[in-house]
């Protein structure tokens, strides 16, 4: 027997589902809307700030932060000391190790980052994927992230995040990073 509040539950998993299924990822293009070209070492190396919040698929903001970021490319290896400083008061620091592994790909890891991301850098865009314990109120939540960036100009870089677990969308984080 079907009751009324499970009738609920169902109906609102399937909206759910739908919603995120309405949403589409981008690519990494064919073509592109400039002819800038992002190169990861030269953009984050010295000191760079992003301004960024995370939203979920309610369209609800729950947090902003900005991170302040240093980065140092001894000409293998891009270093980003990321400091976070979230509106709530809280801090966090993240600090990524990337390897340039091709023309137009990279590695990386840092803490919490389970395994290795990967990302591929083509024309204005990078994509960067990884998994990553993020740190919650009440200890860590596995997710996955799907980053995307754009070069907006030499100084300024935009990125829009993909934030999942078991394959439901939860939300997503938007940044702009402006180099000092």
């Amino acid at each position: 027997m079907i009751t009324r509040r499970s009738l609920i539950v169902v109906v609102a998993l399937a909206g759910l589902a739908m919603l995120a299924a309405c949403s589409a990822k981008p690519r990494i293009p064919k073509t592109f809307l400039s002819d800038r070209q992002l190169n990861l070492e030269k953009f984050f190396e010295g000191k760079t700030v992003a301004y960024g919040q995370f939203q979920d698929v309610l369209g609800n903001v729950p947090r902003r932060f900005t991170v302040d970021i240093v980065g140092t490319w001894d000409g293998e290896t891009l270093t980003l000391v990321e400091d976070f400083i979230y509106d709530d008061g809280a801090t966090e620091q993240r600090i990524w190790t990337l390897t340039k592994t091709g023309e137009d790909t990279w590695t990386g890891t840092a803490p919490g980052v389970l395994g290795t991301a990967s990302g591929v850098e083509r024309g204005d865009t990078f994509n960067w994927i990884y998994k990553i314990d993020l740190p919650v109120k009440d200890g860590t939540m596995r997710v996955n992230f799907d980053d995307w960036m754009w070069l907006l100009s030499d100084d300024r870089l935009l990125n829009r995040a993909y934030v999942s677990r078991y394959g439901v969308r939860l939300g997503e984080v938007i940044l702009y990073f402006e180099k000092k």
